[in-house]
């Protein structure tokens, strides 16, 4: 027998403008608030597990460079993704 996952249930707290956020995508996706909020965490967790695996890849670029222009520019990429703009 296959092992399925049991969802749990999780009740949060969402500010005003998001949960009306929530409900207009729902509407218009024609599904329920509940469904697009985990979409919206799957998404985010899926673009944060990205941003990490973009982040060692060009930490090693780094670690293998010998062009000191490419070093530099490799830096500062890294710098942005860790401190913002």
């Amino acid at each position: 027998m296959p092992n399925v996952e049991k969802p749990i249930r999780q009740s949060i707290s969402l500010p005003p403008r998001v949960a009306r956020r929530v409900k207009a995508l729902a509407k218009t996706k024609k599904t329920s608030a509940n469904r697009i909020i985990v979409d919206l965490i799957e998404a985010g967790l899926e673009g944060q597990q990205q941003e990490k695996k973009r982040f060692f890849e060009l930490a090693d670029r780094l670690q293998r460079s010998s062009n000191p222009a490419e070093q530099k520019r490799l830096k500062e990429e890294l710098a942005r993704m860790t401190f913002g703009e």
